[in-house]
Parts: C-alpha cells; sequence; structure tokens
C-alpha cells in the first residue's frame, strides 16, 4: 500500500476527517508517536520527537563569510563568462593553430565546469538570502 499513496484522509469518528501527508507506514510511525507522547507527558518525562521529511528546513542568515562570498561570486561569475566569450570568438575566427586550438578547448571545459560551480554555489546563498529576508 505504501508504494500506491503518497497522501491519507484518515477517518477518525465522528465526522472528523484529518488531511495526513504521507503513505500508510509514516502515518503509522506517527501514531505510534503520538502514544508514547501521551505516555511520556503522563510520565512528567518529554522525548524528542525525531525530524520528518515533511517539515521544511530551518532557516538562517548568512554569515559574514557567505555575504562576503556571494558577492564575489557574482563578480567571478561575470568574469568566467567573459573569458567564455572571448575563447568562443578565437574559436570563431577559424585561423588558430591546432596546439592553440586544443589549448582553448581544454580551457573552455575547465572555465565551463567552473562557471557550473559557482552558479550552484550562488544559487545556494541566493536562496538563504531569500529565506533570511522572510
Amino acid at each position: 500500500m505504501d508504494r500506491l499513496v503518497d497522501h491519507l484522509f484518515v477517518f477518525e469518528g465522528d465526522g472528523v476527517i484529518r488531511d495526513f501527508p504521507g503513505n500508510y507506514s509514516q502515518y503509522r510511525m506517527s501514531l505510534d508517536d503520538q502514544t508514547e507522547e501521551g505516555k511520556n507527558k503522563e510520565q512528567g518525562t518529554r522525548t524528542k520527537k525525531p525530524a520528518t521529511s515533511n517539515q521544511q528546513p530551518a532557516t538562517r542568515r548568512l554569515s559574514y563569510k557567505e555575504k562576503r562570498e556571494f558577492d564575489l561570486l557574482e563578480k567571478e561569475i561575470a568574469d568566467l563568462n567573459k573569458e567564455k566569450e572571448v575563447i568562443a570568438q578565437k574559436f570563431n575566427e577559424g585561423n588558430l593553430p591546432f596546439e592553440e586550438l586544443q589549448d582553448l578547448s581544454q580551457r573552455i571545459g575547465e572555465v565551463s565546469t567552473l562557471l557550473d560551480a559557482k552558479e550552484m554555489r550562488w544559487l545556494e546563498l541566493s536562496e538563504m538570502v531569500d529565506a533570511g529576508d522572510r
């Protein structure tokens, strides 16, 4: 049944229907957690409930180092894009010797890899900035 559903409507009786986002096993685990929590409250102790995958990750603000990195990434990405354009223009000229073509093709691969990595990091940091603004 877990493979068939990812969302449940739980009929609790007396006309109460609860919406549960998850499969049947997750629902059973949440019921077990609730019964454990009820027993612990009766005994006067509290246990921490394990984090579920449905919860939103905790948002945090950027540190000074991350803010600085975010600002530098924008400049580095722009520089790498310019370098990539210069290499593409040299390729389009069509009169380069073989060795230089080989070096440029290797460099454009390196630039593309660096650009992808820096853009991904920039995206991660920008999401943290957006989450911190909320």
